[in-house]
């Protein structure tokens, strides 16, 4: 089983997309069909509803309602491990200590935005945890 934390610009590009072939795409799928389990907190998933709702995207209020639901009911709930990385955006933060907090289950934090977050080997673009995937890592 692969354990990440997923950034909200994943899910956002996941449901933008019209490529159904797209990594963001493959990923959210990892997470709905229980390949990915998603690490969250409270704060994150805060996130996710929030971005997820905004009205200027016109998500389907389904899908939105099904990746939630997943994540909320399959995911497994972290404490923030503190970091003293320096972050551009300190809403950040959260995902990357999350990820750290699950360390030792061998996380990835999934982002879109790799220079949002300090460079290390636990943060992966979506492309790399499809390979991750097809791979078979565990």
């Amino acid at each position: 089983m692969i354990f990440a934390v997923i950034d909200t610009n994943v899910f956002v590009s996941a449901l933008l997309t019209k490529h159904r072939d797209s990594a963001t795409v493959k990923v959210v799928e990892a997470v709905l069909d229980g390949r990915i389990t998603a690490l969250k907190s409270r704060e994150i998933v805060n996130e996710y509803r929030e971005v997820l709702a905004r009205p200027q995207f016109h998500f389907p209020e389904g899908a939105v309602m099904r990746i939630l639901a997943t994540v909320e009911a399959d995911g497994i709930d972290l404490s923030a491990q503190s970091s003293t990385e320096e972050f551009p955006d300190e809403s950040d933060r959260i995902f990357f200590e999350v990820a750290l907090a699950g360390a030792t289950l061998g996380t990835k934090l999934v982002t879109g935005n790799l220079k949002h977050y300090p460079t290390s080997p636990i943060v992966v673009t979506p492309s790399q945890m499809v390979a991750l995937l097809d791979s078979g890592y565990l």
